[in-house]
């Protein structure tokens, strides 16, 4: 479903109200996705530093939690009550593009100020070569694993391929003690990203040529393997109840031994976990050595229909200087997106930071077509139905990419 069909049906429920803004054009607004509890901290700090220097503008943050930011967001619009700036996934960005809701960039964007990028995580943002949003988070994925439990199962190393992580599995598995081997996602935003981990391994694609790649032989033998792993007890029961933040919180609490996700459980870890003793390495190859992981930015845009455009950007312009994108990926613990900052020791120097920066030649983005969301919740119900053995899973995936095929169409 678009957007624009998004709006038409919350309309035609009676959802949504008709109306206008009624703040002043000296006040930017801003809504922020909350990535934790130091997020809205951190941008009323902001907020407050910018309008000490810029007294004819006030600054006005809402801090929304991500599960509910796209529905907040389709509200507003369609309502005319959006706020000027907002965080987004960049994934949904290409629908807010062709339906003319958020403004290009560049006539703002000089090439002093592009070049405070990294140009990894502003290209994603980059569409018919307009700048429609600025890298606001960027994020990688690599495998965590307990250096405890892997020493108690005598493994010495974390598993270079998929292969080794089965044998190592089935050695976790003997110690017993309600302890397990991978923490596996099965719920909630990007169950479909922790089935491409594999799928990318063993060489297939989301979309190639046009077409879905949940029915090549990659995704097929990477199900049997995440299944393999279920069936025999590797995982914690009950995958499909776990969201990210749910297989999270088993690592850190000593219950699974990996678990793969993004460079902020590094301070998660630090801070609700010292004790615990981790390491970090990358996902594991699949048997052609190939690697992949996930490379992911949020973006922050300015809408179209923003009233309050010159102020919006000069507050845009404030938060990517190199001094507030320091203190802002330190506290949510992201990967710099800003060249000068990543010089800085706290990243130049982490040895967590350098596996995930070390992968990026390898990341891949979600891919950037209409329709995305919706292909991406196809194949995590495929995926849930086949953790939860309602469904083989050759028949399942062909049946989910012929689906998929058709909203690529």
């Amino acid at each position: 479903m678009t957007i624009k069909q998004k709006l038409c049906f919350l309309a035609g429920a009676g959802l949504i109200a008709f109306s206008t803004s009624a703040f002043a054009e000296s006040t930017v607004r801003v809504t922020i996705a909350e990535y934790s509890k130091g997020t809205g901290p951190y941008f009323e700090e902001a907020a407050k530093a910018f309008e000490a220097a810029n007294p004819d503008t006030k600054i006005q943050i809402e801090v929304v939690p991500w599960d509910s930011l796209q529905q907040k967001l389709t509200t507003d619009i369609s309502a005319g009550a959006n706020a000027d700036l907002s965080i987004i996934g960049t994934r949904w960005l290409l629908d807010y593009v062709k339906e003319g809701i958020v403004a290009p960039l560049d006539e703002n964007i000089t090439p002093e100020f592009r070049a405070r990028f990294i140009d990894t995580f502003l290209t994603p943002s980059v569409m018919d070569g307009k700048v429609y949003g600025l890298p606001i988070a960027a994020s990688a994925r690599a495998m965590y694993y307990n250096k405890d439990i892997f020493a108690k199962a005598g493994i010495d190393t974390p598993p270079a391929t998929w292969a080794d992580f089965k044998i190592d599995a089935e050695k976790i598995k003997k110690l017993g003690a309600e302890t397990y081997a991978f923490g596996l996602q099965g719920k909630e935003i990007e169950t479909d990203v922790y089935f491409y981990y594999g799928m990318w391994s063993n060489g297939g694609e989301i979309v190639k040529d046009g077409k879905s790649g949940l029915d090549s032989q990659a995704a097929i033998d990477t199900a049997k393997l995440y299944k393999s792993f279920i069936d025999a007890g590797m995982t914690q029961p009950g995958v499909t109840s776990y969201s990210r933040e749910d297989v999270q919180n088993l690592f850190k609490q000593g219950k699974v031994a990996t678990v793969i996700t993004a460079p902020f459980l590094s301070n998660q870890i630090k801070s609700e976990a010292p004790e615990l003793k981790y390491g970090v390495a990358p996902i594991p190859a699949g048997p052609n050595g190939d690697k992949g992981t996930y490379g992911v930015t949020d973006s922050i845009v300015l809408f179209e229909n923003s009233k309050n455009k010159e102020a919006a950007w000069k507050f845009l312009d404030f938060l990517f200087t190199t001094g507030q994108r320091t203190k802002f990926d330190k506290i949510e613990g992201f990967l710099p997106v800003n060249a000068e900052e990543s010089k800085d020791p706290y990243f130049a120097d982490n040895a967590d930071l350098k596996v995930f920066t070390s992968l990026l030649p390898n990341a891949r983005f979600a891919p950037v077509i209409p329709g995305w969301e919706d292909i991406a919740q196809t194949t995590s119900n495929a995926i849930q139905k086949i953790y939860l053995g309602q469904g083989e899973a050759e028949a399942t995936l062909k049946e989910a990419a012929a689906k998929i095929n058709e909203t690529l169409k």
